[in-house]
């Protein structure tokens, strides 16, 4: 009877904890909305149909936004150069940090599956032990003193889930997990654009550093025409002074460009996993890329889904909010169920006999009375951190549509730059080539002519720093707009589905 009375509670018990395990505590996560601003433009004015263009100059092509035009997610291809996408695709497998990203997303994988394994389902243990014992002689009586008493055991043990609080802790592990899978994709877009902007930027000084050594050649031979004319005695030292004091100054700017360069390559080598020293890295120059001429431009309502830094902040969020259910589910009563069946005898043959077998079931229920104000102290500090990862997600998109508007705006500001760029160097190349043909002639000064000679060498690096500057732009803006990684077979979007539930506060009990 005692038996069958025990069974009998102990599955009310379950029952009861079937029934209320329906309940979770806590508010329900939902995405936040996007803002109501987003809905129609990245900029207060609107841009044009497209940017201005510079005919017959390198990266000089009209570029077109074309609004809602999905972003390839392999888009540094569109800048067709061969030796770039080989490069970024040998930074993705061999950078170093492509590696602890995906490590740390198996480790959140792991730690998931071990709290859901521990929270899911019932913990069995065995125990299997065998002791040899000496009782005192006042308690052994006419028995024996000294014998083994040999003992197994099973013990289960299992807390039902009553108020959500086993749920919650998941949901937040699983955040954990998405977050840490939209890092991947964080680290993996970051990556490729630091390869495609080093590369760009070795380009432009491979092309600044041509523009120098042309103008320092056009000096030097300038210079030996002078030398000879001072010979000559036709022209004063002070000009033969000036012009050696033009050509150090454009010589003494060319160690800054060759260092810039050597340190652009390095940085490439180092992003791509290779140490500076292995070289073998391919030459960049402006001439190997093309200027992608259409640039897709997602709409602003879709740019919250499409970063991964906005998606990684969301996930931050979404488990502060299950933690808010955890901390609210600790000020409610935690049932425990347990039962063991094992066996003790002083011989290992009579292990589980009849006479030696024990069994136990029982239920426990541990309710907080009182606690100093502590668990309610826990849940306010889940809260404050829910507000606090709700205000740094703002941030994030806050940022994330200034990224976007700046390399608008940049992308239409320097094709009108580099248009404008293009007629001085014309105007200055020409003027350097009257100003010289003038001084031989006699008819100006020789300071007339270091002054076009120093227009036409600002001009024409001025010329390539504005080529290199739209290409930068054009990655800048791939990379704002979140890279395609969502087009990619394999990205988070594949494995990544947040549930549409009330918002915190809407909801929660």
């Amino acid at each position: 009877m005692r038996q069958k009375y025990v069974q009998q509670q102990t599955a009310l018990a379950l029952l009861a904890a079937a029934a209320l395990s329906g309940c979770a505590l806590g508010p329900d996560f939902k995405r936040p909305e996007v803002p109501a601003a987003a809905g129609s433009s990245y900029t207060a004015t609107a841009l044009p149909a497209q940017t201005a263009s510079a005919a017959g100059v390198t990266g000089g092509a009209a570029q077109q936004f074309v609004a809602g035009q999905e972003l390839p997610a392999l888009w540094w291809q569109l800048f067709s150069s061969p030796a770039l996408d080989e490069l970024v695709r040998a930074a993705l497998a061999g950078n170093p940090s492509m590696a602890a990203a995906e490590a740390s997303l198996r480790q959140a994988q792991e730690s998931y599956k071990a709290q859901a394994g521990s929270l899911n389902y019932p913990s069995v243990n065995g125990q299997l032990g065998v002791a040899r014992e000496k009782l005192a002689p006042a308690s052994a009586g006419n028995g024996a003193g000294v014998f083994t008493l040999y003992n197994a055991s099973v013990a289960v043990a299992y807390t039902p889930d009553v108020f959500g609080a086993s749920r919650r802790t998941l949901e937040g592990a699983q955040a954990q997990v998405d977050y840490q899978r939209f890092q991947v994709e964080a680290t993996y877009l970051a990556l490729s654009a630091n390869v495609v902007t080093t590369a760009i930027r070795s380009a432009s000084l491979q092309a600044q550093l041509k523009a120098t050594q042309e103008v320092q050649d056009a000096l030097a031979k300038q210079l030996a025409v002078i030398e000879k004319q001072f010979e000559l005695g036709a022209i004063p030292r002070t000009t033969l002074l000036s012009q050696r004091n033009q050509l150090a100054q454009v010589r003494a700017s060319v160690p800054p460009l060759e260092k810039a360069l050597a340190q652009s390559r390095h940085q490439l080598s180092v992003l791509a996993g290779r140490l500076p020293g292995e070289g073998g890295l391919p030459e960049f120059t402006l001439e190997s890329l093309t200027l992608p001429q259409q640039l897709p431009v997602s709409l602003p309502s879709a740019l919250v889904r499409q970063r991964p830094d906005i998606r990684a902040s969301e996930e931050l969020l979404h488990a502060a909010s299950a933690a808010i259910g955890v901390a609210t589910a600790a000020q409610y009563p935690q049932l425990t169920l347990s039962g063991s069946y094992g066996s003790s005898a002083q011989s290992f043959g009579k292990l589980f006999d009849a006479e030696t077998t024990a069994w136990s079931l029982a239920s426990n229920l541990t309710a907080p009375i009182f606690n100093g104000g502590a668990l309610s102290a826990k849940k306010r500090a889940a809260e404050a951190a829910y507000d606090g990862a709700a205000a740094q997600y703002r941030a994030t998109v806050l940022a994330a549509f200034q990224d976007v508007a700046d390399s608008l705006r940049a992308l239409d500001s320097d094709a009108a730059a580099l248009k404008a760029q293009a007629e001085a160097d014309a105007l200055a190349a020409e003027a350097l080539a009257l100003a010289t043909q003038q001084y031989k002639l006699g008819g100006i000064s020789y300071l007339a002519l270091l002054d076009a000679q120093r227009s036409y060498q600002q001009a024409h690096v001025a010329l390539v720093q504005a080529q290199a500057a739209r290409y930068a732009d054009t990655a800048a803006l791939f990379q704002a707009l979140g890279g395609g990684w969502w087009n990619r077979n394999g990205g988070a979007a594949a494995a990544s589905t947040v549930s549409a539930a009330p918002v915190y506060g809407s909801s929660g009990r």
